[in-house]
């Protein structure tokens, strides 16, 4: 049976699942969000699909999840991809999902829709140059972490991975260069390489250039 992600391009925690379906080989079909016309702030989205109002939403059967890291682990749970061969290792990818969705994740969404989703007159910069020093700080700890490893927990690519990498492959910037973290930029490319492997914007439907 094809499991419907629900999402949208712009999403980054829509990516994590969309890229955690396609990497894993898994029947998934996209069912586009109409977040940026106030589809998951509408009774019928909260009543029916997310009473959060957020994106992602997997169905899979009878089965509805929200909430990209559930999502995820309910994809190695019953799928058996990218969730760690030892409960050591399982523990060390939670902390670094909980450590994405806090420090990094979060900032980075933030930060990026503030910058290129408001219209420019409306850009709060102050609070955008706080929340990029924030980003800064830890881009410095993924960096550090990522010396001399290949993947961020063990030696193949996990959850871990597939989280915090979320919205690093968004093309808007909002204060990260690859170039200037040498890990991070090799860690990127590991996971380009991963068979499977689509941009943001080529898994999921919906872009800026739609609304253009």
């Amino acid at each position: 049976m094809t499991m419907t992600l629900y999402c949208f391009g712009e999403s980054g925690h829509s990516y994590k699942a969309a890229l955690a379906l396609e990497l894993a080989g898994l029947d998934w079909a996209p069912r586009k969000v109409d977040f940026f016309n106030g589809e998951t702030r509408g009774p019928a989205y909260r009543g029916e699909v997310n009473e959060m109002g957020e994106c992602p939403v997997l169905e899979d059967g009878e089965l509805r999840l929200s909430q990209s890291g559930v999502i995820q682990q309910y994809l190695s749970d019953t799928y058996g991809h990218f969730g760690g061969d030892t409960a050591a290792e399982r523990r060390e990818i939670l902390r670094w999902v909980l450590w994405d969705n806090h420090k990094l994740s979060s900032m980075a969404g933030v930060t990026r829709f503030l910058m290129h989703f408001l219209p420019e007159d409306k850009r709060p910069q102050e609070v955008i140059a706080f929340n990029q020093g924030r980003l800064a700080n830890a881009y410095a700890v993924l960096d550090t972490h990522l010396q001399g490893r290949d993947w961020i927990v063990g030696s193949a690519p996990t959850n871990a991975d597939l989280t915090c990498c979320g919205y690093l492959f968004y093309p808007e910037t909002f204060g990260f260069d690859r170039a200037d973290w040498p890990n991070i930029d090799r860690w990127m490319s590991n996971i380009q390489s991963l068979p499977g492997w689509k941009a943001p914007y080529d898994l999921m439907p919906g872009s800026p250039a739609d609304r253009a």
